[in-house]
């Protein structure tokens, strides 16, 4: 008798904190009454007053950290205090939800900084004041790990197929398809793999256009970008830097070559 007595009340609680949230037009209401306003362009959300005053933009961000791992969140900044920008997980109502849509909600929900009375100054400044901790997964930690571990190697690939770090050479690609550019992708399948070596000429590894494997000296081999959808796993084509990046993982003593 207890229990279903606790369920009844949790349940009306419930449904007395609903909210029914809308934006028609740009126009955000709660419960039927308006009580902000929203506009978007290229992911960037302004949110105003009612009388069209910008308060604060919400910008989503969706990156690749590492290989095939990204990670989307949004930047939260202040119109009337700029000099200051903060990276927030957002939420969504559904799974199908848009950018304005979870935008709104976010703001609603998560934050409370639009409330029946407007935009709440006060909350959007305790936002900043005390910043919410991301919840990240403990694949997205590793990858940013990853992440700062190869950026501070400063790896770039330049318009010869020349390995850099920090400037110096550290080795080189061959067989470089007739498409070859250091910012584009591999997009071409050969019969003839692209190979890596190090500076002393060095066999490193090598990758495999047909079936987007590298494969290192060391007996390692990793696929890139390998993501499964509905119905089969998807190979996207990878860039060279990506590539690099990924052996000097596979192969952390290639750089001291």
């Amino acid at each position: 008798m207890k229990k279903s007595i606790i369920i009844f009340f949790t349940v009306l609680v419930t449904f007395i904190n609903a909210q029914n949230i809308k934006t028609k037009r740009g126009v955000i209401s709660i419960d039927g009454a308006p009580v902000a306003k929203i506009s978007g362009k290229s992911s960037e959300y302004t949110f105003m007053d009612l009388k069209e005053t910008p308060i604060y933009t919400m910008e989503f961000v969706d990156k690749s950290i590492v290989d095939s791992i990204r990670d989307s969140y949004i930047k939260l900044n202040r119109v009337y205090n700029r000099e200051k920008t903060i990276d927030l997980d957002y939420v969504s109502p559904s799974a199908f939800s848009g950018e304005e849509r979870s935008a709104v909600y976010t703001s609603i929900k998560a934050f409370k900084i639009i409330d029946h009375k407007g935009v709440n100054i006060k909350n959007l400044d305790e936002l900043f004041s005390n910043i919410p901790k991301r919840k990240l997964d403990n694949k997205t930690k590793e990858a940013y790990t990853i992440r700062n571990k190869i950026d501070k190697l400063q790896l770039e690939v330049n318009n010869v197929g020349e390995i850099l770090s920090k400037g110096v050479k550290v080795g080189y690609f061959t067989n470089l398809p007739v498409s070859f550019g250091s910012e584009e992708t591999i997009t071409e399948k050969t019969i003839i793999d692209i190979e890596i070596y190090d500076v002393n000429n060095k066999y490193i590894g090598k990758y495999i256009t047909t079936t987007k494997q590298i494969k290192t000296a060391n007996g390692k081999s990793f696929t890139l970008y390998k993501e499964m959808s509905g119905r089969a796993s998807i190979l996207k084509f990878p860039t060279y830097q990506s590539l690099i990046e990924r052996v000097v993982l596979m192969d952390p003593n290639f750089i001291k070559g």
